[in-house]
């Protein structure tokens, strides 16, 4: 009879194996070849979620008997809420990997410098128990059961219960399969690495280039800041010597109209004060009419003095006829009394 095995696909992408229950008996010593119809399909059985892994202590739900509180209860939904809420926008905002080159597909692989390992902590509780040292033991049992039925033996040939070469093709196949995509992985992940550097060198001549053009920008707004601030300080300049000779043209207006009247009126007053002079009339005033009025002076003064002299002789005179004539009187009066 041909060993017929079964094999199917599960919708999440595992393969199931199941062979049907084979007699022990009328079986010759070898096995009979598989048939050419059998095809046996085997998968990776690591990334199944029925298989569980550890210790499986901690994984059993044990069940209370007190009445949890409602209010409890929403509390902790909330806070549940909202800690998926939180990694939810975590997620959303976090920077994502870019896609895949044509072809090829993303899978989680250590890149990093150092190694982690990641373990689930499982809670495990060792509990034992210790016999008593001390009791003792009978030599012999105490009670021996009689024997019941018939002793039954059975002859387990070579081969019967365990054929290597037929049990060892599907770990071989997996093992096999699992170096094979083991290698296509790193194969992958290699140029994946190179398209990634190459990317990066891309990126990075990029932004060489880029920076070079913001310097080169920086540079060219610094000069042109510098030539604003240089036509502006020059501007202001020419607006203050505009200004300053504004002024000035202002002022000396201003200056030749006060002084129209000024200039005038000052040297009127100068020369009525003698400033300005004729030389001729300058030397009659000084040297000539001083002299003319001294020499008149003399001249009244000699003048004076003859008069002063003349009025005291002709006073003399008429003091002495007076005196005369009354010495003349007074012996005239004699004779006629």
């Amino acid at each position: 009879m041909a060993f017929v095995s079964h094999s199917h696909r599960d919708p999440n992408g595992t393969y199931t194996f199941s062979s049907r229950p084979r007699p022990v008996e009328n079986r010759s010593k070898y096995r009979e070849p598989p048939s050419e119809q059998t095809h046996s399909n085997y998968g990776n059985i690591m990334y199944d979620r029925r298989v569980v892994r550890g210790n499986t202590y901690a994984q059993h739900i044990i069940p209370t008997t007190a009445q949890p509180d409602p209010a409890e209860i929403q509390r902790q939904q909330e806070l549940r809420r909202r800690a998926i809420a939180r990694k939810r926008a975590r997620e959303e905002f976090r920077p994502k990997t870019p896609e895949a080159l044509q072809g090829r597909k993303h899978i989680d692989v250590q890149t990093d410098l150092y190694l982690e390992e990641l373990s689930d902590i499982i809670v495990a509780t060792d509990i034992e128990c210790q016999t008593d040292a001390f009791l003792d033991k009978p030599a012999t049992p105490l009670f021996i059961p009689a024997k019941s039925g018939k002793d039954v033996e059975t002859q387990i040939e070579e081969g019967e219960l365990f054929d290597f070469d037929m049990e060892v093709q599907p770990v071989l196949e997996v093992l096999v399969g699992k170096t094979i995509e083991q290698s296509l992985v790193e194969v992958m992940e290699e140029e994946e690495l190179a398209s990634l550097r190459a990317q990066q060198r891309a990126f990075e001549e990029l932004r060489n280039n880029e920076l070079a053009e913001v310097h080169r920008l920086q540079e060219q707004e610094r000069r042109h800041t510098e030539e604003k601030e240089r036509r502006i300080a020059q501007q202001k300049e020419v607006l203050k010597k505009e200004k300053e000779t504004a002024e000035k043209i202002a002022a000396r207006a201003y200056t030749q109209q006060y002084l129209a009247d000024l200039l005038p009126a000052v040297f009127t007053s100068l020369r009525s004060h003698g400033y300005f002079y004729d030389p001729v009339e300058k030397d009659i005033e000084t040297n000539f009419f001083p002299w003319l009025m001294a020499e008149v002076n003399n001249s009244l003064q000699k003048r004076y003095a003859a008069r002063e002299l003349l009025d005291t002789i002709i006073h003399d005179v008429a003091q002495k006829r007076l005196e005369r004539f009354k010495e003349l009187e007074t012996p005239a009066a004699k004779s006629d009394m």
